[in-house]
């Protein structure tokens, strides 16, 4: 690997998509379901790359082309080097909602005292984290990595690779219940970052009013654990919406005091994030105010979103309407967390709702009880014919849901 390294360092950026080659780049031939990045090798050499690292030895046309044992495992184990090589605290968030609302707030935090380099877009996974860190430079002084997960072992295993100093878990809900096999599953498995934390002398961040969380840090012997309280989101002006975002501000501000940011700087890194790809974001149009988190969704960040909706005063607006797509991965528990859901945006006598998708539709059926304004579409593509033949005014519109379903592209017909 030292080898594979030397190369790294004269040629520092990475590629895995022919389609989209960086010059001068180490092009690594990933291995999918539908996929085999050996066969694009030589297309990543003529392409611009300066090497290729393959596990196909058939494959061999050029000498810049690297045979490993494991093309994925070798990228892993690049990266892990070179994290050990930059020597720079790494603050590790995992969670079953708001990883990235809260890594892009303790980012911006950060970011007033060091220079940081965090998680792109959605890179959270075993290819993902990978890159982030390996395309941290020399003159990275703190590291912001995501890490997300869908079953027992993989939070363990992202830690093995960015080995980060400091951890963050926003909360354990119940999110991904069919890769973790259940509630339990997902405690164990994104608690895998507390274990890691514990058995190497790391720091974690846990908000005292979060009793799971608490119980967890108090149950790692060697994990020491920097409590704080919600209260300080208190007074802390952002662009966020929802009461639930209070956690994600409170664990910016903590991190930020406790690495001696000022606070007139916190504040400001705070209040100047605007949210962005359809996360907690208050939308105005012609006709409408919108409400839009359909990034994803999960049975823990849709309780939340309704009931703050359901609080929330309607003012301008004359009616209230709730679009709320299907809830993925849920497996067995898929159609009692659906009902549920059903039952909480129903409590609203004034609230007209629209779910979209079968496990919804599933969930409608199964009801004892049909609550009143309610319509079922069983596709996004059906809820928007449905608006343009009958669009929506002056109303105050919750528009959430799993990001497969794409509610998002239906919310030009509101």
């Amino acid at each position: 690997m030292s080898g594979l390294y030397d190369i790294f360092r004269e040629h520092p950026r990475i590629s895995t998509d022919t389609r989209r080659i960086v010059p001068d780049s180490v092009f690594f031939a990933l291995r999918g379901a539908t996929f085999d990045g050996n066969r694009f090798a030589a297309d990543a050499l003529a392409k611009g790359a300066a090497y290729a690292v393959v596990d196909d030895p058939a494959v061999v046309t050029d000498e810049r082309m690297i045979v490993v044992d494991n093309t994925l495992e070798a990228l892993q184990e690049l990266a892990r080097e070179h994290r050990r090589a930059l020597a720079i605290p790494i603050l590790a968030i995992s969670g079953s909602n708001g990883k990235t609302t809260t890594k892009e707030l303790v980012s911006r935090v950060l970011a007033e005292r060091f220079e940081v380099y965090a998680t792109h877009g959605n890179l959270n996974n075993h290819i993902g984290v990978p890159l982030t860190l390996l395309a941290m430079t020399r003159d990275t002084q703190f590291g912001v990595v995501e890490m997300g997960a869908s079953a027992c072992g993989e939070i363990a295993l992202l830690s093995s690779i960015a080995e980060p100093n400091y951890g963050i878990l926003t909360n354990i809900g119940r999110a991904h219940l069919e890769g973790f096999g259940g509630p339990e599953g997902v405690r164990r498995g994104k608690g895998e970052l507390f274990d890691y934390l514990a058995e190497n002398g790391g720091h974690a961040f846990v908000p005292t009013e979060d009793e799971t969380l608490t119980t967890m840090a108090a149950e790692r012997d060697g994990l020491a654990a920097e409590y704080y309280s919600l209260a300080l989101a208190d007074g802390i002006e952002s662009h966020l919406e929802g009461d639930y975002n209070r956690f994600n501000i409170a664990a910016a501000v903590a991190v930020g005091r406790y690495f001696d940011v000022a606070d007139e700087r916190i504040r400001h890194a705070i209040g100047s994030y605007m949210p962005d790809n359809h996360r907690s974001q208050r939308t105005e149009t012609a006709r409408n105010t919108l409400i839009v988190d359909c990034y994803n969704a999960n049975p823990s960040s849709m309780r939340a979103s309704v009931a703050n909706f359901l609080a929330e005063p309607a003012g301008i607006r004359t009616r209230r309407l709730l679009i709320l797509g299907d809830m993925l991965e849920l497996g067995a528990w898929s159609e009692q967390e659906h009902a549920g859901i059903i039952r909480l945006a129903a409590q609203s006598p004034d609230a007209e709702l629209m779910l979209v998708g079968g496990e919804f539709a599933r969930a409608y059926a199964g009801l004892e009880t049909l609550p009143a304004g309610i319509t079922l579409y069983p596709t996004r593509e059906e809820l928007a014919a449905a608006l343009r033949k009958r669009p929506i005014e002056n109303a105050l519109v919750l528009v959430k849901g799993s990001h497969g379903i794409g509610l998002e592209k239906a919310l030009e017909e509101l």
